[in-house]
C-alpha cells in the first residue's frame, strides 16, 4: 500500500459531515446506530442498517457518507469510490465526501484524479485544513514519480538525486506483501 494508506484513516472525520449538515435529532438514532455497528467491528450490518435507511431517505447525505466510510472499512473499494462520487455529484458543496474519494484513489495510486477531487475539496471549503493536507502529500507524491522519471531519463542529473531522496524521506517505500 502507497502512503496514501497511512492518511487513510485519519481523514474520515464524520463529525465535519455532521456539523456541515442539518440533522434532524430523530434520526440521531439511525447515525449512531450505525455508527456503532461499525465500531463493533460488525461493518455487514452497519451496511444493512445503513441500506435499510436509505431505502426510506435516498438522498440523506450523511447516511451515504457514513454507508462509504463503511464501503472503505469493509475493504470494498470500488462500491465506496461510487458512492461518493455519487454524493459529490448530488452534493458539490460537501468537502469531506471528495476528501474521502480523493484517500481511495491515492490508495490505489492513482494520484491525478486524487489530486482532482482534494482540488474539488478545497473550492467546496477553502478553510478545509484535512484536504489541504491531503493535497500536499498527493503532490509530493506527484513529485516524486516525476523526479524518479527524470532520474531514469537522465541518471547523470545530479539535481534530482537529492529532491528525491527528500521525496522518500517523507514517503518511504512500503514493502510487498509476498
Amino acid at each position: 500500500m502507497t502512503h496514501a494508506g497511512s492518511f487513510l484513516h485519519a481523514t474520515f472525520r464524520l463529525l465535519a459531515l455532521a456539523a456541515a449538515l442539518s440533522v434532524a435529532p430523530a434520526f440521531a438514532d439511525d447515525y449512531a446506530d450505525v455508527n456503532q455497528l461499525m465500531r463493533s467491528g460488525k461493518p455487514a450490518e452497519a451496511l444493512a442498517k445503513a441500506d435499510q435507511y436509505l431505502a426510506a431517505k435516498p438522498k440523506d447525505p450523511q447516511m451515504r457518507f457514513l454507508k462509504g466510510v463503511i464501503q472503505t472499512e469493509a475493504g470494498r473499494t470500488d462500491d465506496a469510490i461510487a458512492t461518493f462520487t455519487k454524493l459529490n455529484e448530488d452534493y458539490p458543496e460537501l468537502p469531506e465526501p471528495y476528501n474521502n474519494l480523493a484517500v481511495l484513489y491515492a490508495g490505489q495510486s492513482q494520484f491525478d484524479k486524487a489530486r482532482a477531487a482534494l482540488e474539488s475539496a478545497v473550492r467546496a471549503n477553502p478553510s478545509y485544513a484535512i484536504a489541504h493536507e491531503n493535497l500536499g502529500d498527493v503532490y509530493a507524491k506527484l513529485a516524486g514519480i516525476a523526479y524518479s522519471k527524470a532520474q531514469q531519463l537522465d541518471a547523470a542529473n545530479a539535481s534530482v538525486q537529492p529532491k528525491l531522496a527528500l521525496i522518500r524521506q517523507l514517503f518511504p517505500p512500503v514493502a510487498k506483501a509476498r
